[in-house]
């Protein structure tokens, strides 16, 4: 990952991304939901280059059986003030092998929210995309207390 400069947009290779998808674990996955385009928080674990999350039948499982799926990851750095983008676009496929299954749970990754999450998800990215930028110095007298920028200057 090469640095960006203070007014250029990086974009990023396929290994950069992995490495920072390993270093996060909520995204938002996006699918189309009865024609239309929805959005699922979801928390997931990297697995070789594949993304795994658990999922109740509901939606989010209806609407990701075989269809193009995106998942979207960002963060930001403080310390250094850069912001990160992170694209996987590709299929979902349902975990049926209990081997896989357990394989899986071995990566330390539980869902967030209460409730039966006993669905396993696996996103098959068939492109993976990135950027890093360096953001904008806020104003910090009028930047709103929940910006993320914030903590570097506090």
């Amino acid at each position: 990952m090469e640095k960006a400069g203070k007014n250029a947009v990086e974009r990023l290779g396929p290994e950069a991304c992995w490495d920072l998808l390993r270093s996060d674990t909520v995204g938002r996955l996006a699918v189309v939901v009865q024609r239309r385009p929805d959005i699922f928080p979801i928390n997931y674990v990297v697995d070789g280059e594949t993304l795994v999350f658990r999922s109740a039948v509901g939606s989010k499982f209806w609407a990701g059986l075989d269809v193009e799926s995106a998942l979207e990851v960002d963060g930001y750095k403080p310390l250094t003030q850069m912001a990160w983008s992170v694209v996987a676009q590709g299929q979902i496929r349902i975990v049926l092998d209990p081997l896989e299954k357990k394989a899986a749970d071995t990566l330390g990754r539980q869902p967030w929210e209460p409730g039966e999450k006993n669905i396993y998800m696996r996103v098959v990215p068939e492109s993976i995309t990135g950027r890093l930028f360096h953001t904008v110095k806020p104003d910090i007298w009028k930047i709103s207390e929940v910006d993320r920028r914030r903590s570097a200057f506090e």
